[in-house]
């Protein structure tokens, strides 16, 4: 049997708190999440808890920073083996929507939980949304220099607008637990609209 380190474990411990803190927040609400309830289903006790993290704002900002950061370095891989900015972003869509299915407790803790968290809207200073809209804003600049998108839109509008039309769809797939949609017909939709605006039109077809 493997002999771990003290740094191991105390990794492993903190791993399981925050795995454990993601699916109590999406199913109890941030509000009505309890230190107790975490400890519980880490395996931890209470005061465990706070030998790692202040209070229960910080958990929920850290569980948000290390969760997109591993969706960003996912993203950035599948994005890679891509060469048409238009494919990619294409794929971006669809990657973001696939994250509401796969991962559904960190989906819905980022689309509703941390919007409640007053701390986090009135102190959060990561870089991990600066990080999800840059990946959108790199296709968008190819896109420009390779003479596909249009170069008089300013990408720094551009990259929220197709991360807002994500962001609003993926909190309607949580909230909608009855009615079902078809994820990739979906993606395909809100690429078009967005891409629709994005190209350089042919100028035979003005």
């Amino acid at each position: 049997m493997k002999n771990t380190t003290v740094a191991e474990r105390r990794a492993e411990k903190r791993d399981r708190i925050l795995q454990a803190a993601a699916r109590i927040f999406a199913s109890n609400g941030f509000y009505h999440a309890k230190i107790s309830q975490i400890a519980r289903a880490a395996g931890v006790a209470d005061g465990t808890i706070y030998l790692y993290f202040k209070n229960k704002d910080e958990i929920l900002i850290t569980v948000f920073e290390e969760s997109v950061g591993r969706i960003i370095q996912d993203f950035r891989e599948k994005l890679l083996l891509l060469d048409s900015p238009v494919k990619k972003l294409q794929k971006f869509a669809h990657l973001h929507l696939e994250m509401v299915e796969t991962q559904p407790d960190i989906a819905a803790m980022v689309q509703l939980e941390l919007r409640q968290s007053n701390k986090f809207i009135k102190e959060y200073a990561g870089t991990s949304i600066a990080d999800y809209l840059n990946l959108i804003n790199e296709i968008l600049e190819e896109g420009q220099e390779k003479n596909i998108f249009r170069k008089d839109i300013q990408l720094s509008i551009a990259k929220r607008v197709l991360f807002g039309a994500l962001d609003e769809f993926s909190t309607v797939l949580i909230l909608a637990k009855n009615k079902k949609f078809d994820l990739e017909e979906s993606a395909n939709q809100i690429a078009e609209i967005f891409l629709s605006g994005m190209k350089i039109k042919n100028n035979n077809l003005k």
